[in-house]
C-alpha cells in the first residue's frame, strides 16, 4: 500500500521555504529545526520570535485573503523572490495549524493591498471595511448599473480643510461607522450621487458630498482616469489620507496614497 510520502510527496518537494501563519512556539521550533529550510511567520505579532517575520494588520478570517496579503508582504520585504514555491501552514478549522497549501509568490499578479494597509495611518479594520464596500459596489452596482465613488480614508481634519461640501451633509452630528451592514446601505444609496465621502482613521463617516479641492499639478495618475481619480490622488498628496476610488466607466478599484496609485483590483476577480 502506498504510504501518504507517496500520495504527497510532491506536496512538500522542492519547495523554497515554507511559511507559518501565527504558529504556536512548538510547531515554529519543529519546522525552524529543519535544515537549510528558509522560514517566514505571518501574523498580527512575532509571539514566536521568528528571525523572519511579515506583519498582519488585522486577523484574515478568509484563508485565500491571509495567505494572499501574507505572501504580498513577503514579497515587498524581499524576503522571498518572485516564482518561489512556498508551503503555507495555516489554520482554517481550529485555533491551531491545521491546513497546508502548496502556493508559487507571483510578483505579477501584486496587487498592492500590503501598501494600501502598511501605509495607512486609518485602523486596519476601517481600511478593509471601506475597500470590501467599494469592492461590493463594483461588482453589484446600484440597482443594477455602475457607479462610480470615492472614500477618502484619515486625516480627516485637514480632508475637511481642503474640500467644501456639495449638499447638505447627512452624516453631521452623526456617529455612526462603517462597516456597520445598515451605514453600508446608506453609503450605497449616497454612491449616486455626487461628491467624496470623508471617512475617519477610525471609521467615523465624516461627511459625503465633499468636493476635493487640492491642487491636481504633479499629480501623475494612468491616462484615461478622469476628475474623480485625479481629486483621489491629489488629496492624499496634500495629507496623510488614503483614497479608495471605483471606476463607473471600467469597474475597477483603485487606491492612493501620497499621490501614488499603490492598488489596482477587478472586483469580479477578487
Amino acid at each position: 500500500m502506498a504510504g501518504l510520502d507517496d500520495v504527497f510527496g510532491d506536496l512538500f518537494a522542492s519547495v523554497d521555504g515554507v511559511a507559518l501563519f501565527s504558529p504556536s512556539g512548538s510547531y515554529y521550533e519543529q519546522v525552524a529545526a529543519v535544515e537549510d529550510l528558509n522560514v517566514i511567520v505571518v501574523g498580527t505579532e512575532n509571539s514566536v520570535g521568528a528571525e523572519t517575520f511579515v506583519e498582519l494588520p488585522l486577523e484574515f478570517e478568509d484563508v485565500t485573503e491571509r495567505i494572499r496579503f501574507g505572501l504580498e508582504g513577503a514579497l515587498e520585504q524581499d524576503v522571498i523572490e518572485d516564482g518561489d514555491e512556498l508551503l503555507c501552514a495555516t489554520s482554517a478549522f481550529s485555533d491551531g495549524i491545521d491546513t497546508i497549501s502548496r502556493v508559487r509568490a507571483d510578483a505579477e499578479s501584486h496587487t498592492g493591498i500590503y501598501d494600501l494597509f502598511a501605509k495607512s495611518r486609518a485602523e486596519p479594520e476601517v481600511v478593509k471595511a471601506v475597500l470590501e464596500l467599494a469592492i461590493e459596489l463594483g461588482q453589484k452596482g446600484q440597482k443594477g448599473k455602475p457607479v462610480g465613488a470615492l472614500f477618502v480614508v484619515g486625516d480627516a481634519g485637514k480632508v475637511m480643510n481642503k474640500s467644501r461640501p456639495l449638499s447638505y451633509n447627512p452624516f453631521e452630528k452623526s456617529h455612526v461607522h462603517v462597516g456597520d451592514p445598515i451605514v453600508n446601505v446608506m453609503l450605497k444609496e449616497f454612491s449616486r450621487l455626487d461628491g467624496a465621502f470623508v471617512i475617519s482613521d477610525a471609521g467615523k463617516i465624516v461627511s459625503a458630498y465633499r468636493y476635493l479641492e487640492p491642487s491636481a499639478e504633479g499629480v501623475d495618475i494612468p491616462k484615461g482616469l478622469g476628475a474623480r481619480h485625479m481629486a483621489g490622488g491629489a488629496i492624499t498628496r496634500d495629507t496623510n489620507a488614503i483614497a479608495i476610488v471605483l471606476s463607473e466607466s471600467d469597474g475597477l478599484v483603485r487606491a492612493f496614497k501620497g499621490g501614488e496609485l499603490i492598488l489596482e483590483v477587478d472586483p469580479e476577480a477578487y
